[in-house]
């Protein structure tokens, strides 16, 4: 009688958590609908947008019929991605603006010539980076100092400037782009993750305080990128052997993705006005060990770390492009060398 009565109350249980989750599923589907924005005739901004990941949102945004404002700091990058896109997409109306967004007068500037042209401002991406690869001690204060002026401090600077503007057109979407080296730390990359993690967590609580105003703030971590951005990163240490690291694990297939499907995820997130995507399946099973077993993931990285080129006593700062080796850039860069091109990360 007691048996019956259990399974009775577990049949009952089930059902209800069945029920429940059937019903969260339907909720989350039907609020992606309501909230879903059409790129057509919409304005994006996009921070380092003349190459490498910013530049490719900014070719799939055109496609979809948007208009898009390039915001860097090189003119001649600009110059050479708007021809690009629009020779690609010949209907895309593509401007821009040189642009230091860690520069706040610089950023408001920007922004309010790009309202001017287009009348309106409907999504700004968050997409300008820096990444510096070195052991621990070879970095500096200043290193860390440029990750938070360029991954924290630029996207609040453009997210102050754009606010009255998405307001003025009824609301919007902020895009932060930042990094599983935001969720979880990498060894070679501290100052990096510093930046990315500051910029998740910005990112993450300002989300509920804009949805008064009808402003969808969506937090993006993807993982390694085929982007071909390894010539413009930053070394220190001994930096062919840093470099030749970076550029091969930046090359592999399946722990990589190309810069086009994240692009494409990230849109799709964008549209749906999601609170946060982590693009590729390696990143979401990193960043869940690193919540469940975060004393697991330090011992492992701890491990690979002994791997890993050693410090010098002194290190100077050096470009990807004068750190090469004969591992790298090679055949077995392949994958990111053909990104870089396709990109506008190099001159063809």
């Amino acid at each position: 009688m007691r048996q019956r009565k259990t399974r009775r109350t577990n049949g009952r249980l089930m059902r209800n958590v069945g029920m429940g989750m059937l019903l969260y599923f339907a909720y989350n589907q039907l609020k992606k609908g309501l909230r879903f924005m059409k790129m057509e005739g919409k304005v994006v901004v996009i921070s380092g947008g003349s190459r490498g990941l910013g530049f490719v949102l900014a070719k799939e945004l055109a496609k979809k019929g948007a208009s898009v404002c390039l915001l860097a700091r090189d003119k001649e990058e600009l110059q050479r991605a708007q021809n690009q896109i629009q020779f690609e997409v010949p209907t895309a109306e593509v401007i821009y603006q040189v642009c230091d967004s860690t520069n706040p007068r610089q950023t408001l500037t920007a922004m309010e010539r790009c309202f001017e042209h287009f009348r309106r401002i409907d999504v700004v991406i968050n997409n300008a980076g820096v990444i510096t690869v070195s052991p621990y001690e070879n970095l500096s204060a200043a290193d860390f100092e440029e990750s938070l002026k360029v991954h924290f401090w630029a996207s609040y600077n453009i997210t102050e400037a754009a606010r009255p503007f998405l307001k003025a057109t009824g609301g919007g979407r902020i895009v932060n782009i930042s990094s599983i080296g935001g969720k979880v730390p990498v060894m070679h990359l501290s100052s990096y993750c510093t930046g990315k993690f500051a910029l998740v967590g910005y990112s993450r609580s300002i989300r509920p305080e804009l949805l008064k105003d009808n402003i969808y703030v969506t937090t993006v971590c993807p993982g390694l990128m085929r982007t071909g951005s390894v010539d413009h990163a930053q070394f220190r240490g001994q930096h062919s052997k840093e470099y030749s690291w970076f550029a091969l694990a930046d090359s592999i297939p399946l722990l990589t993705m190309s810069a086009e499907r994240a692009a494409r995820k990230i849109i799709e997130a964008m549209q749906a006005g999601q609170a946060e995507i982590n693009i590729s399946l390696p990143t979401k099973v990193a960043i869940a060990v690193q919540g469940i077993a975060p004393e697991l993931t330090a011992d492992f990285m701890a491990v690979a770390n002994l791997l890993m080129p050693s410090a010098p006593v002194f290190s100077e700062l050096k470009k990807g492009s004068e750190s090469h080796s004969a591992v790298a850039p090679s055949v077995l860069t392949k994958l990111t060398n053909d990104a870089a091109i396709r990109n506008n990360e190099k001159r063809i």
